[in-house]
């Protein structure tokens, strides 16, 4: 199963409360280029990794489906919140 993440960078420029040392001054990931890609992908933190946070802090809680649908309707919510 693979999260269905539209990469519109929704989450990395709401990163403030989460990781406020990424902040860019502005709410931004410093690591969010252009095309919404992450400049530090493949060594990202734990909470941009779906699966590893998932393996890590969610998977005894619930399925990896559940955790998908979850996240998505967060993403959902939040790419709401931008229109």
């Amino acid at each position: 199963m693979i999260f269905p993440c539209t990469k519109c960078g929704i989450c990395c420029r709401h990163i403030a409360k989460v990781l406020p040392e990424y902040d860019g001054g502005n709410g931004v990931c410093i690591y969010l280029d252009k095309d919404n890609l992450c400049e530090i992908y493949s060594d990202r933190p734990l909470v941009c990794n779906i699966d590893k946070i998932y393996n890590k802090l969610f998977s005894g809680r619930m399925d990896q489906e559940e955790f998908y649908k979850i996240t998505e309707r967060a993403c959902t919510l939040l790419q709401k919140s931008e229109v």
